[in-house]
């Protein structure tokens, strides 16, 4: 046990110091991590002998619940809405195109049956956030218009859909019927929803009107909502995956205590996961067995990136006149991730009789696509003119959180104010205007979002823009 425990100590903090100086050069985290994973696996040299493919699929399924609700919980649905429509189309009609083709391809070039091709092409459908942040983020890229939000809402959100179509071939690959699809299809959207809703609202409410003697139990009661909604969706046969990724979007979006702690909390919780979910992926695989299906990853890949990807992009946002460079951006921005070496785990364990060696054909996959697609990212970024070199701050994806206003100011809340009596997250103030201490007659307050703003307090506040809490403050009640 102190063994183990002194090799993954090791492994995390080399992960991490490894990340620290390679991040700055632009090398994706997926690389990083995966890298070493394959360094300390069979073939690497540590020489770990690993090969369970089971444990891994039940270990990277806790790992993807958190990692897709941190996601959600994340994502703002002020910034989002604007092009909520056509990042939802991709993240759904976009990944049937490109699953539909790759299998085509597969099944046509590669021989395979015509199942098998739409297996691997359901895998790698899907595409890795956590890749493309990290890279835009290194290299400091942000990018105009609103390419940031349709590829955070895009990449968070298609994984569901990818997951769903991996089950759906699998159990027709295990002679399930295909009048079973529609019922199955029906069943997962349905449940995996309500799943989500019904936990969502129950959450919201309870951390409202529920006040927890010790911080700390606020995040923590959160992630076991977080698991409970995987795992409630799963067991009535919904989409897990759908359910924590929109239980995230809910919480997430809504007036909570705590939530900047929480946000803290569910970042070092999503990149742990992360670490985890990379390196063991690593450490599954053998080097040795790549040589084997380089030429058909290789061609997948560059089939997936010059006509499946292109082909799901400009069908799709075509229609919403978005400029022709900022879908070509998009249509690059296609990298194959964890995600898809996951449900090919799924597919190994699942016990249907497969041909080809897909564990190692999609891993191939992804690492080449975040190899070449990841590097040369920032490149097509600049050719693409796509680089807005005006804004002084980063905004892109999920950073628009950590935005703190610069300017202090004090107040006095009138008798007849709009927030008067009011708890701070029900008094409708900005969210990037911050109420930073309360001066109540001789006490000072630290508030959290449950404290009653009374009359004749005095506010200290933080922020850049005023003008929005004065029309409020003016407001009676």
């Amino acid at each position: 046990m102190i063994n183990l425990m002194i090799m993954c100590s090791l492994v995390l903090l080399i992960c991490i110091t490894s990340s620290k100086i390679l991040y700055k050069f632009g090398v994706p985290i997926l690389l990083i991590f995966i890298g070493l994973g394959m360094l300390t696996g069979s073939d690497g040299i540590v020489g770990i002998y690993f090969d369970n493919y089971e444990l891994t699929r039940q270990i990277c399924s806790i790992g993807l619940v958190f990692i897709m609700f941190y996601g959600g919980f994340g994502t703002s649905w002020d910034m989002a809405k604007p092009v909520a429509v056509p990042s939802i189309l991709l993240s759904t009609v976009g990944v049937v195109i490109t699953a539909g083709l790759t299998g085509i391809f597969c099944f046509k070039v590669f021989d395979t049956s015509l199942l098998e091709g739409l297996l691997i092409g359901s895998i790698v459908a899907s595409t890795d956030a956590a890749s493309v942040f990290a890279i835009l983020r290194s290299q400091k890229l942000n990018l105009k218009g609103s390419i940031a939000s349709i590829l955070e809402i895009e990449s968070g959100s298609n994984d569901p859909l990818a997951y769903m179509l991996t089950i759906i071939i699998l159990g027709l690959m295990a002679d399930k019927g295909y009048d079973t699809i529609i019922p199955m299809l029906l069943n997962q959207v349905v449940v995996g929803i309500l799943s989500a809703v019904l936990l969502g609202k129950l959450t919201i409410y309870l951390l409202r009107n529920t006040k927890f003697e010790i911080d700390g139990f606020y995040p923590i009661f959160v992630m076991g909502i977080a698991v409970l909604s995987y795992a409630l969706s799963e067991h009535f046969g919904g989409n897990g995956y759908l359910s924590v990724y929109m239980t995230g979007i809910m919480i997430g979006n809504s007036k909570i205590p705590h939530k900047k702690s929480m946000f803290q909390f569910f970042d070092g919780i999503s990149w742990i996961m992360q670490i985890m979910l990379f390196f063991i992926l690593g450490l599954l695989s053998f080097p040795s067995q790549i040589p084997s299906v380089m030429i058909k990853g290789i061609s997948i890949s560059i089939f997936m990136i010059c006509i499946a990807r292109p082909i799901a992009i400009f069908s799709i946002l075509s229609w919403f006149k978005i400029p022709l460079k900022q879908q070509a951006f998009v249509s690059w921005v296609g990298l194959r991730g964890a995600a898809s070496i996951v449900f090919a785990i799924y597919a190994v364990t699942y016990g249907v009789p497969v041909e080809s060696d897909i564990f190692h054909i999609v891993f191939f996959v992804a690492l080449f696509s975040v190899a070449i697609q990841g590097t040369l990212l920032p490149t097509v970024a600049k050719k693409l003119d796509l680089i807005d070199d005006k804004s002084p701050v980063l905004k892109t994806f999920n950073d628009y959180r950590e935005e703190i206003g610069t300017n202090l100011l004090e107040i006095t809340v009138q008798n007849n104010s709009g927030i008067a009596n009011k708890a701070i997250m029900d008094s409708n103030i900005p969210e990037d205007i911050l109420i930073v201490m309360i001066k109540r007659n001789k006490e000072v307050l630290i508030p959290n979002g449950s404290t009653q703003i009374l009359p004749q307090d005095v506010l200290v506040i933080a922020g850049n823009d005023f003008e929005v809490l004065n029309d409020l403050l003016c407001k009676s009640n």
